[in-house]
């Protein structure tokens, strides 16, 4: 999704706005994301099993010409990261059931 939110960037204690950052440009990637099969298939086999982070976003695949392109998603395709994402997840599926 094209990112909505104002940035500011924290100074190096973290407490303080250092600055705000331009938002132009800027996306949120969404989970689930989306890559063809054999590649990410190849990804996941070459990741050590404790690796974090998207397979498909390391360094050994920089070199390979993958077109990524941006598909604008949808604000209720939240990612459940914090407690409180759940509160809202919940609120969100009530509301498909109703309808």
């Amino acid at each position: 999704m094209p990112l909505g939110d104002t940035l500011k960037r924290a100074d190096a204690d973290g407490l303080r706005c250092e600055s705000t950052l331009e938002r132009k440009g800027l996306w949120c990637a969404q989970t689930p994301q989306m890559f063809r099969y054999g590649l990410l298939h190849a990804a996941l086999g070459k990741a050590p099993a404790q690796a974090r982070g998207s397979p498909m976003r390391r360094r050994q695949w920089k070199h390979l010409a993958i077109d990524r392109q941006l598909v604008r998603g949808s604000p209720r395709n939240i990612k459940i990261t914090h407690r409180e994402d759940l509160v809202l997840a919940e609120a969100l599926l009530h509301r498909a059931a109703v309808r």
